[in-house]
């Protein structure tokens, strides 16, 4: 577990994740009983907060993992399209139209190719420029997966270090019950010898 804690309230990961609080003495956040039960529900809404986070970035991660073979795929056709010489016969492609369609088509050599930019749109883009644009999306989807994977470990370690925080103070508070429960015990103990 990590040190970060009081006094680095505000430190974050690279993309702005706060660190939980790592409660090393639970009387640095704990003066009284009466503080227990706002602490613990201060803890649980930050775990809540971190799996809210956990659970977007497992999407986000998903999302980019889908994408990356259909760039790499879009990347690979525009190379090859790009070793293609003027004057060579016309390949015959097939190509997807959609999950289950599928088209057959002669493809002569060409210098621009049409890419998918989202949103419905559709722009031409000479071949070297679409191959610079497909690899700097390439590049820059995998280190978006790369972050994605990073902040779901720092996720998770947070919420560990939340609950063993959750741990610690409930565990404070039940040694403290059981303290007061011995004092007034020992008390009535006392009243009835004096009292005999």
């Amino acid at each position: 577990m990590s040190d970060h804690g009081k006094g680095k309230a505000a430190s974050t990961n690279p993309r702005g994740i706060p660190y939980a609080p790592f409660v090393d003495r639970v009387e640095d956040y704990v003066s009284s009983r009466e503080e227990v039960e706002p602490t613990l529900k201060s803890f649980q809404e930050m775990i809540s907060k971190y799996q809210f986070m956990e659970v977007n970035t497992q999407r986000r991660a998903a999302g980019l993992k889908d994408k990356l073979p259909d760039i790499q795929k879009t990347l690979d056709t525009v190379q090859f399209l790009k070793t293609r010489k003027a004057g060579s016969d016309p390949i015959e492609a097939t190509f997807e139209l959609n999950d289950t369609l599928y088209a057959k088509a002669h493809v002569p050599p060409t210098d621009e190719v049409y890419l998918w930019l989202g949103a419905n749109v559709m722009l031409s883009y000479p071949i070297p420029e679409a191959e610079s644009l497909l690899e700097s999306k390439l590049s820059s989807a995998k280190q978006n997966l790369s972050n994605c994977e990073e902040d779901l470990d720092f996720l998770r370690e947070q919420i560990t270090t939340l609950e063993v925080a959750t741990a610690r103070v409930y565990n404070w508070d039940v040694t403290q019950k059981r303290k007061e429960r011995a004092t007034l015990a020992g008390a009535d103990a006392d009243k009835e010898k004096s009292g005999s």
